[in-house]
């Protein structure tokens, strides 16, 4: 009689919208497969401008796309 080693592993699984997330989380639900689901920690820096721009935009402060092409990508 042969042993047979099991090991476990843990996968991660990269979603490409969250239709797939959706059903990812259905299916180990439905079989009673314990998960953790984690949003990535963003940068310093990346995370107090997306806070910087959420206020400007409570704030009224916003452009167009027009003005903005004007304003980045115009020749001088």
């Amino acid at each position: 009689m042969k042993a047979y080693i099991c090991y476990m592993e843990t996968i991660l699984i990269h979603p490409d919208n969250v239709e797939q997330l959706k059903t990812v989380k259905a299916v180990l639900k439905a079989l009673k497969v314990p998960f953790e689901s984690k949003i990535p920690d963003l940068p310093l820096h990346v995370s107090q401008s997306i806070e910087k721009s959420i206020k400007q935009f409570e704030a009224g402060q916003t452009i167009s796309l027009q003005e903005f092409k004007e304003k980045h990508f115009s020749k001088k």
